[in-house]
């Protein structure tokens, strides 16, 4: 039996599972390049930020430039988050999900390809700089919209699963990652590798991102979420105290002039009581942010550069990392779903509050035994997954659908700009003005503790409602 044109069918029980797909390929493949830059932060900084390349050295200075445009890259998340958020809010969530997975793969495979410094001389940086801006605009709007996708497809009672799923697939990216860099750290050459080895992983993300960009051309709005002309009840009077829509009940047509306040506060999508909820939102995710970009990205380098490991010892030790990160996240979603956010993420922020620096402390003895530092690798990468893992589906619950794409992007792009993307660039920085090699276990337990504050602060019930 067909079913009519005019009249839609409702959404079939596997749509859900579709959407998750769609949101996750794109994470897995913005993750997945964001893990190979970390794991050959090295291999770049010698190749575009020092005079020449062949050594494959020169100090902290050319470390500290290529983390400089790490993070350059997340300060332009939060313009990204902006911009695509009121189009995923506006004109719906698959236009967006479409667009910055292209845009991502183009930048990320335009860097596989790019001239290096002996090459294209003081261009190459610059160039290198561009794609990674490019790169921060397109993740700045992907969480956005593949979180809102997501929670809103999700079965009732399953938001912090289906929201762990966004994680879930960082943390396959970031894996991949650093198994791809080991794995070619492994086959070829040390001359091979810092020769041209290093573009491969950077070029495997074209064909990662049309696998995504499939998925995605095929999506459908979410049910309830549809933003077009016409008479719809006017956003937020649900959401109003002491105030309920009635039966039947429609806006009538509006004038030009009408209308003019609408579109002056759509330009200002964070103002009022959103904006206080994105810094509200900032803060509960600041150790998520800090801590996982300490303990999954930029754990290789330091490594190298300050304890002295080899390449592939510390590629080995954050692929500990992040299979303690990704094993962690789905249970503490879908714990969160049973017993709320809050004593889900409270538990992972207090854990790495009190317990950075210990564990940071095994790494640096080098009497402990191998099987004993690859445990503690693993429990460092389990304690961000309790954040990880509800963080989603909270962010989500925060914000109303009329600017959930907007104000959760917004304020997971800020975070991660402030705390993740700055990670390395404040911690190779202080550790070479200070001389101390516990930098990164203060810098991941202050975040922490800071965030642990503002969890504090979330209802116990937030969980088992509808999203607004």
């Amino acid at each position: 039996m067909t079913p009519s044109l005019a009249s839609p069918a409702p959404p079939t029980a596997t749509r859900p599972r579709r959407a998750l797909l769609a949101g996750s390929a794109g994470n897995f493949v913005e993750w997945y390049e964001f893990g190979v830059y970390g794991c050959f932060a090295t291999v770049i900084a010698a190749h575009f930020f020092t005079p020449s390349s062949a050594s494959g050295s020169g100090g902290a200075g050319p470390l500290i430039a290529t983390y400089a445009s790490f993070a350059l890259a997340f300060f332009f998340r939060p313009v990204g988050a902006l911009l695509f958020g009121r189009l995923g809010d506006r004109v719906g969530r698959r236009a967006v999900l479409v667009l910055v997975i292209g845009l991502m793969t183009c930048a990320t495979t335009l860097i596989g390809l790019l001239p290096t410094q002996a090459t294209a001389g003081a261009a190459a940086p610059w160039l290198l700089t561009l794609l990674r801006a490019l790169q921060g605009l397109s993740a700045g709007g992907e969480f956005g919209g593949a979180v809102a996708l997501m929670t809103e497809c999700a079965p009732p009672g399953r938001r912090g699963r289906y929201g762990a799923w966004q994680s879930f697939t960082v943390a396959l990216g970031l894996l991949a990652g650093a198994a791809t860099a080991a794995l070619l750290a492994t086959v070829l050459s040390p001359a091979a590798l810092h020769d041209w080895g290093w573009r491969v992983p950077f070029l495997l993300a074209l064909p990662l991102g049309l696998a995504a960009l499939w998925l995605r051309t095929g999506l459908v709005e979410p049910p309830g979420r549809v933003d077009r002309p016409g008479p719809v009840a006017r956003p937020g009077r649900a959401d109003r105290p002491g105030r309920a829509d009635r039966p039947g009940r429609t806006e009538p047509p509006r004038t030009a002039s009408a209308a003019a306040p609408d579109l002056a506060a759509a330009a200002l999508p964070v103002a009022g009581a959103t904006a206080r909820a994105v810094a509200l939102g900032i803060g509960r995710i600041t150790g998520w942010s800090a801590a996982g970009y300490t303990f999954l990205v930029v754990l290789p380098s330091y490594l190298q550069s300050t304890l002295g490991a080899s390449f592939q010892e510390a590629l080995i030790a954050t692929t500990f990392a992040n299979l303690g990160f990704a094993a962690s996240i789905l249970p503490a979603g879908a714990l969160s779903d049973r017993v709320g956010r809050r004593p889900v993420m409270l538990c992972g922020a207090l854990a790495v509050t009190l317990f950075a620096l210990p564990l940071l402390h095994v790494l640096q003895d080098p009497a402990t035994s191998t099987p004993v530092k690859a445990a503690a690798l693993v429990c460092a990468g389990a304690t961000v997954g309790l954040l990880a893992g509800p963080g989603p589906a909270m962010l989500a619950e925060m914000f109303p659908a009329r600017v959930r794409c907007t104000g959760l992007g917004v304020a997971y792009a800020l975070a991660n700009a402030v705390f993740a993307g700055c990670a390395g660039l404040v911690i190779t920085t202080l550790t070479g003005l200070t001389g101390s090699t516990d930098i990164p276990a203060y810098y991941a337990a202050g975040a922490c503790a800071l965030s642990a504050a503002a969890l504090a602060t979330l209802r116990g019930d937030d969980h088992l409602g509808p999203l607004r």
